[in-house]
């Protein structure tokens, strides 16, 4: 007798709205989440849209460009902060042409995860922003690095301490690399990247009580200064 698998130990599918102006892009991102197996329950042209559509929604994630209707200016991101402040269980994942620092400060700076900061012009394929839900959805955190740089650049006096193998182990940690990914974009031993952590953590005065909310506060932790 041939056993078939049990589908009751199946993970759910992932529960996404998208909220684009774009609609290529939103058609687009619509049609990959569900061949990736999520369930999009909602497609908007504006965040006034999503926001009115929020509370008949059952939702793991959102996916929001940063500027939409009526003003073009900083709509998406504003609906991501009250989004994560109303419903912090939802994962939010922006994805824009600009990086809007203000409101992405307030965004990002909890430190909580299930955020994500996506570029369009730097995200190579759509499978990007898929294996980017996945993981703010699982409680991490994924930031583009010219995200972590223009935050950086704000902020830049707590992360002088770190040297430049350092802060490159800090920027594929904001991107949420695992320390063995890390070892193997940087070529060096899994050793190495865990001993540079220890230092980023000790620099940036993060202790064993922050937990694991360490790895995106090393990234954030200027924000608190």
């Amino acid at each position: 007798m041939v056993a078939m698998p049990d589908m009751s130990s199946a993970a759910p599918a992932l529960r996404v709205a998208v909220a684009d102006d774009s609609v290529l892009l939103r058609e687009g991102l619509v049609r990959l989440l569900g061949d990736a197996g999520m369930d999009v329950v909602g497609a908007f042209g504006d965040a006034e849209a999503l926001s009115a559509a929020l509370p008949g929604l059952t939702l793991d994630a959102v996916v929001l460009d940063v500027r939409m209707p009526p003003t073009f200016t900083d709509e998406g991101v504003r609906a991501a902060v009250r989004l994560r402040r109303e419903r912090p269980e939802v994962a939010v994942l922006l994805l824009s042409q600009y990086v809007e620092l203000t409101y992405a400060t307030e965004l990002l700076a909890g430190g909580e995860g299930r955020v994500g900061y996506l570029l369009k012009d730097r995200v190579v394929s759509l499978d990007d922003v898929r294996d980017a839900l996945t993981r703010i959805a699982a409680g991490g955190t994924v930031l583009d690095p010219e995200v972590v740089a223009q935050l950086m650049g704000r902020r830049a006096n707590p992360l002088q301490s770190l040297t430049p193998r350092e802060r490159d182990v800090l920027d594929l940690m904001a991107q949420g690399r695992t320390n063995a990914a890390i070892a193997d974009r940087l070529f060096i031993g899994v050793g190495a990247v865990e001993k540079n952590v220890s230092q980023i953590f000790a620099k940036l005065g993060l202790d064993e009580a922050q937990g694991d909310h360490r790895r995106v506060l090393a990234v954030l932790a200027y924000l608190q200064r």
